[in-house]
């Protein structure tokens, strides 16, 4: 039973054939002949139905190798251009619940290129500080040379207010920029609409392959490269493009967003299903993030987190999945490191409460029986846990020993 479609959700039928029809066929997209001219005919072809399902131009989705990828070269490239046109845009304002994909990239830009990091704080159910933000931006615009806000949270699921975000920004000239690797293909996300000036979006996380993603850059958008080669993607991010998964990757996202209305009521209707069915199992279980019971879009549709005190979120995840439910404790890609969520301790709680996490989240194969077995295990793996008390954070030292952290 896969509870786990925020890590990544298992590639579509439609993107399974885009991919292996591709596969079958050669052809470099820059070359000049038959099969390349052919090769880029499937990528122009991806790049409007991408720029489509995401609400852009098709001249503004630069392909990647997935999210992470996006968001460093919009946040290093954004700070690189602002910086180098006026030193004094040195800082750069931020929510502390970002994905490690902003945040490293964030903190790396303090150590070696001279930025300042503002960490906007967040409410009890991590959204960002509007007032926060607008005072930051006020007290010395000049001196700001960016904004990045997700669109989404990977773990407790919570929306921002991005629409804010930008007006609050764009009197001053402020570019934004915007995770949404969550969101897309899960709520309504138009590029263009959100007045953001870059936006991240990951192919995975909708039913493509792994390893395809795009940052969408607005046409009039300054952004440094952050890798150089030959040219490619407006030379913005050059590399040789990857057809075959380009291919999948649209179409995943002409699937997800041409049913999403329905889709997201359905995951919303078993989300809910699933958040009652966790709190009667497990009373003492504490729901985290915005809830959303009126399908008003404050939360993921697919997202229910959790903390369950007393336990290890480690324990009760291995014990979970001994019984045939995979869940998560937070970000896939922090996953063997054995220390407190980021996100939740910006919402203000404490280590031990944190520790206790777990991330249910669903996608385009979760069932009523999915949630069912949740609920049928969790009562006695949460009672293990329990029982184990800190012993699961040692064990799961000495099993994450071996990783290169």
């Amino acid at each position: 039973m896969y509870l786990d479609h925020a890590a990544t959700t298992p590639i579509s039928a439609q993107a399974l054939a885009a991919l292996t029809h591709e596969l079958s066929r050669s052809g470099n997209p820059s070359s000049l002949h038959g099969s390349g001219r052919r090769a880029r005919r499937v990528v122009e072809d991806a790049r409007e139905s991408i720029a489509a399902a995401a609400g852009a131009h098709p001249s503004e989705v630069i392909f990647t190798s997935g999210g992470t990828e996006a968001d460093n070269l919009a946040v290093k490239g954004l700070y690189w251009a602002r910086r180098d046109e006026d030193p004094q845009r040195r800082r750069i304002l931020c929510s502390p619940v970002e994905h490690h994909a902003v945040l490293d990239t964030v903190e790396w830009l303090e150590r070696h290129e001279g930025a300042e990091a503002v960490w906007l704080p967040v409410d009890e159910f991590g959204v960002v500080s509007l007032d926060a933000l607008r005072r930051e931006i006020e007290a010395d615009p000049d001196a700001v040379a960016l904004v990045t806000v997700m669109w989404a949270n990977n773990e407790v699921g919570t929306v921002q207010p991005v629409a804010e975000i930008v007006a609050a920004a764009k009197p001053h000239g402020i570019p934004v920029h915007s995770d949404a690797v969550q969101a897309f293909g899960q709520l309504p996300v138009s590029f263009a609409e959100s007045g953001l000036d870059t936006m991240a979006i990951s192919g995975h996380k909708i039913g493509g392959p792994v390893g395809i993603g795009a940052l969408l850059v607005g046409r009039a958008v300054k952004l440094t490269p952050v890798q150089h080669g030959g040219g490619q993607e407006r030379d913005i991010r050059s590399g040789t493009l990857d057809t075959p998964a380009i291919a999948a990757f649209a179409a995943a996202a002409e699937e997800v967003t041409g049913g999403l209305a329905e889709e997201a009521a359905r995951l919303g209707t078993l989300r809910e299903k699933l958040i009652a069915g966790v709190v009667g199992a497990v009373p003492e279980a504490v729901l985290r993030g915005a809830p959303d019971p009126q399908f008003e879009g404050k939360r993921l549709p697919g997202n229910a987190h959790f903390t369950f005190p007393g336990c290890e979120g480690d324990s009760l995840l291995f014990l979970l999945d001994l019984a045939g439910v995979e869940s998560s404790t937070g970000s896939a890609c922090t996953a063997g490191v054995p220390r407190p969520s980021h996100v939740l301790l910006a919402m203000g709680l404490g280590e031990e409460e944190a520790r206790g996490a777990q991330r249910f989240t669903l996608g385009h194969t979760s069932t009523d029986a999915d949630v069912d077995a949740l609920v049928a295990a969790l009562p006695e793996a949460y009672a293990r846990a329990r029982k184990a008390g800190m012993a699961g954070h040692i064990s799961s030292i000495q099993t994450a020993g071996t990783q290169p952290w």
